[in-house]
């Protein structure tokens, strides 16, 4: 009997338009009713994520900003916190102003949908994600920059995948996790976190806080951010639109345009 359900948000749960099919909405309620716990896992920082998430929808815990945070979604309690340190924020401020990339620097939580940024070379995803959230942005000012960090994230082009391999070589002290930009679906995101963090340790954690052992627990997800989670679920499976690496490794269900979310709920009922 599976205990636990793990998903990942965009382009997994929701649509490609943000929004919940019919389909999956039913199918939330399906794992609820049969006393399944449904855990959402998303780089979404906690008032990113209350745009498409709502008290009516039916899950139980969030995991935020890659597994930096949980949240217990019906009464908003923050029972797991983690951050990067005063050394570690300021060494790898100094990396990425070596490499001459875009960055921003996210406050502490519960503040971390609050930013700095600094621009090298404007990108068209970096300066989109400024207009997005431009009330809780500001640029960053070196002589006084923020002692820690919740992450930290930097932007780079869809082609520049040596880059990002040098960057993170340059982090070892540091967790560093590759995303693919909810914004434009090509840029590379490169999110720095503390050396523990992950969706797939904040995942492991919250088993042990509900007693929930891994082989009664499923993974969904689609982009290379999902790897830590899906590898410690005990089935797992990504969505037909993820990258063609993630599908040989793990089952494939339908796209999240085609309710692979549900198709998961449905095979393990």
């Amino acid at each position: 009997m599976i205990k636990a359900v793990f998903t990942d948000l965009d382009r997994t749960l929701l649509k490609n338009n943000d929004t919940f099919s019919e389909v999956n909405i039913r199918a939330m309620k399906v794992l609820t009713n049969n006393n399944i716990k449904l855990i959402v896992a998303t780089g979404r920082n906690i008032l990113s994520a209350k745009k498409v998430l709502k008290n009516e929808h039916s899950f139980d815990y969030l995991i935020f900003s890659s597994g930096a945070g949980i949240i217990h979604w019906q009464t908003k309690e923050i029972i797991y916190e983690n951050y990067i340190n005063k050394e570690d924020t300021k060494r790898a401020i100094n990396v990425l102003l070596k490499d001459d990339v875009d960055f921003m620097v996210h406050d502490v939580i519960p503040e971390n949908h609050k930013f700095y940024y600094w621009v090298h070379h404007s990108l068209p995803d970096f300066q989109r994600r400024i207009e997005l959230y431009k009330e809780f942005a500001e640029p960053l000012e070196l002589d006084n920059s923020p002692t820690e960090a919740t992450q930290l994230l930097a932007v780079l082009k869809q082609d520049e995948e040596e880059k990002f391999e040098k960057i993170k070589s340059e982090l070892k002290f540091v967790k560093v996790i590759r995303a693919t930009s909810p914004l434009d679906n090509r840029s590379i995101w490169l999110e720095i976190f503390p050396q523990n963090i992950s969706k797939g340790h904040s995942a492991e954690w919250l088993c042990k806080q509900l007693g929930i052992k891994k082989n009664k627990t499923i993974g969904i997800g689609n982009d290379f951010n999902d790897v830590d989670l899906l590898e410690i679920t005990h089935q797992s499976y990504v969505v037909a639109n993820a990258p063609d690496e993630l599908k040989k490794r793990f089952k494939v269900v339908a796209s999240n345009e085609n309710d692979g979310f549900a198709e998961v709920v449905w095979k393990i009922l």
